[in-house]
């Protein structure tokens, strides 16, 4: 579909600015039997949102759970189900039923909200390691420095700044003229590939700028923060004495390291090998990394967290007593 190119009497023409009124999105190329990949990232979006919502209803219903921990666990699940809701349903409407045209609004709007939550999802990791390392580093003064009010207000920080982040590289978008191809060579909205299409006719050394200053920001920042804040978790294990407070401090971490590899590995090393990775590899990586974290998220809270499995325990007990008692009451 490379031939589709802006027709100025087809666009709308602003201020000198060409704004065509649809975007092609190429997808993967030339690979048979696509449907059953997107069938499988359809089964995969659904075991994402069925977790990420267990964990949001444990949260909001086991008082105990209550804590600043799981605000942010609560908040990363959110995004979670956010952004692969963001992701996943128009990616399948648009190649299982081959509707590859999206228009320019919506291209933008889409662009938007899907790197909005893949930037809260690297915000809520960055905040979880720092309620880490201050429960490790400094476990007596714990409660006086991660409190509901703090972690309140780092979350509302993260969103404001990942929303801010967002608007301008959308901004910057919109201050672009597409003249020429108006095929996107990956399987959404995506912000290289976008501003790439307008080099020909517009100056692109703001996105250029942007498309460098985000990444740093979104992943290799708070990446730099983990890896720092680990190093510190174990030179502090290594201060503990006795060896089952060590392995039980250590647990308290597992879920979240986990969490930070599944997340970052992937991502990281698509964008540092983006130049040599062809095309349909990079796009398969990517929408892997889109979706498969935020399946995964719940299934290992649920399975490395003792206090959430407890929790959702007494939980899944106590709505099997309430449908028990119903009948009786009923005879």
């Amino acid at each position: 579909m490379s031939y589709l190119t802006s027709d100025p009497n087809q666009t709308e023409n602003i201020d000198t600015i060409i704004r065509p009124p649809y975007f092609f999105i190429s997808g993967f190329i030339d690979i048979p039997h696509m449907d059953y990949y997107y069938i499988f990232l359809c089964f995969v979006y659904i075991i994402s949102l069925v977790g990420n919502t267990f964990v949001i209803m444990v949260i909001y219903m086991d008082n105990s759970l209550h804590s600043p921990k799981y605000i942010a666990v609560f908040n990363l699940a959110f995004a979670d189900v956010c952004g692969s809701t963001a992701m996943v349903p128009k990616l399948l409407d648009m190649f299982l039923f081959s509707r590859q045209l999206i228009s320019y609004n919506q291209c933008l709007t889409s662009l938007f909200f899907i790197f909005l939550f893949l930037t809260m999802q690297s915000f809520n990791l960055t905040i979880l390691s720092y309620d880490r390392l201050v429960a490790i580093c400094c476990p007596l003064r714990y409660h006086m420095m991660v409190t509901h009010r703090s972690m309140f207000q780092l979350m509302g920080a993260a969103w404001a700044f990942a929303v801010f982040l967002m608007l301008l590289a959308v901004c910057l978008i919109t201050r672009l003229s597409f003249c020429r191809s108006l095929v996107i060579n990956s399987y959404y909205c995506d912000h290289g590939p976008l501003y790439r299409l307008a080099a020909p006719c517009s100056d692109v050394v703001p996105n250029i700028v942007i498309s460098y200053l985000n990444p740093c920001i979104v992943l290799y920042f708070p990446m730099v923060f983990i890896i720092s804040s680990y190093i510190c978790i174990t030179h502090a294990l290594f201060t503990i004495t006795l060896p089952q407070d060590r392995v039980r401090a250590l647990k308290t971490c597992t879920s979240h390291l986990i969490l930070v590899a599944i997340f970052y590995l992937p991502v990281n090393f698509t964008y540092f090998l983006h130049s040599i990775i062809p095309t349909n590899a990079r796009i398969i990586n990517l929408s892997l990394t889109s979706v498969l974290p935020p399946m995964l998220n719940p299934i290992i809270y649920v399975l490395k967290t003792e206090e959430f499995k407890e929790s959702a325990k007494k939980l899944l007990s106590k709505r099997r007593a309430q449908r028990a008692v119903v009948p009786i009451q009923s005879t």
